[in-house]
């Protein structure tokens, strides 16, 4: 009699098992958002300029009552606290909170980032982010602000919306703040032997301030929009004129440029720099173009701050339908611009580096 032929166990195919690291990832990300409006939580309660008003550790009860919240609440702003001591924004001790580097940026007098804060969290430019996708499936060359706001560049909402406009105007010059003090203590060199410099798109003044005052010999120009310099900073340490980068920068020795160049595409930023060329060498005098932006990766060991580059990336994306930009792609947009060399200098501005231009 033969033997019966073994049966073969079949058994469902178990789904593999997420790793839990790459899970809780998902969930980070996921959750990330949270953090955002958790910080301006804290910023619109001002709770850095209340420990720095205290003067020592400030309990959660002390905090809670100058604020003031009521009693029952105070268990929520405990919540609240340690998500933002985690994160490092605060420190706790027995004591209660004490600021760190980080929240002292957040505080009004001083580089006042709570501003930037605001900025990035206003609830009617917010909801462009939830249609990211639209703009990578359609051919049309607007971004994805002039998608949701029909047709209308960033520009122009804010100078129809006055308190956007103002609020965005805060931040950038609270942005200044925090850059200029960095860039004039690690680069006071690119200054030398200057005699005049015009900072296009400077705004309010903020950065050209910042110049004037620790190198007063070397004469300022804010340009920008008119009705931009228009509310520029009341000074005697600087001028301001109005214009159209795009047809005529005022001549100079140098011509500075902060976080412009990354606003615009390719073909735009070539334009303002030949722009640049012209009014330096109509100076007669020599001269260089100072940049001050992202450079995606250059000398950088710092994973957040690359991070942070490609954050920066997608809102340019989003925002202006432009864009942040590694070594390579400044490196051909300042040539076909008709500039004979550059020197890009390492990473000590956060994510910033500085580019010197020669015509």
């Amino acid at each position: 009699m033969r033997a019966a032929a073994p049966r073969l166990l079949v058994h469902p195919q178990v789904p593999s098992v997420p790793r839990q690291m790459d899970l809780t990832r998902i969930q980070n990300l996921n959750l990330s958002y949270l953090s955002t409006f958790a910080l301006r939580c804290a910023v619109d309660l001002d709770i850095s300029g209340r420990i720095q008003a205290y003067g020592r550790p400030m309990p959660l009860n002390e905090l809670a009552r100058s604020i003031p919240i009521p009693p029952e609440k105070d268990s929520m702003l405990g919540r609240l606290m340690a998500l933002l001591v985690n994160q490092g924004i605060f420190v706790q001790s027995e004591a209660g909170y004490q600021l760190t580097p980080a929240s002292e940026l957040l505080q009004t007098e001083g580089t006042n980032m709570g501003a930037n804060v605001r900025l990035v969290t206003d609830e009617e430019v917010l909801k462009i982010w939830g249609r990211l996708s639209e703009v990578l499936k359609e051919s049309s060359e607007r971004s994805l602000f002039e998608k949701v706001f029909d047709g209308k560049k960033l520009w122009e909402f804010a100078k129809e919306k006055p308190e956007y406009g103002k609020l965005f105007d805060e931040a950038m010059a609270s942005q200044s703040n925090s850059v200029m003090r960095g860039l004039i203590a690690s680069y006071p060199h690119i200054f030398d032997g200057l005699n005049n410099l015009v900072d296009v798109g400077g705004g309010t003044g903020t950065a050209v301030k910042f110049i004037a005052e620790v190198f007063p010999r070397l004469r300022c120009t804010a340009f920008d929009l008119p009705h931009v310099v228009a509310k520029a900073l009341k000074s005697e340490s600087f001028d301001v004129a109005g214009g159209d980068m795009f047809e005529m920068i005022p001549p100079a020795d140098a011509i500075f440029l902060k976080n412009v160049l990354h606003d615009w595409n390719d073909e735009d930023c070539v334009r303002i720099l030949k722009r640049c060329k012209e009014a330096i060498e109509s100076n007669n005098n020599g001269g260089k173009v100072i940049v001050v932006d992202i450079v995606i990766g250059f000398e950088c060991n710092d994973p957040k701050a690359t991070e942070t580059s490609l954050l920066f990336d997608i809102a340019m994306m989003g925002l202006f339908g432009s864009k942040e930009r590694n070594k390579q792609e400044w490196h051909d947009i300042i040539i076909r611009a008709g500039y004979f060399d550059y020197k890009i200098y390492p990473v000590q501005l956060g994510v910033y580096s500085v580019i010197e231009l020669y015509p």
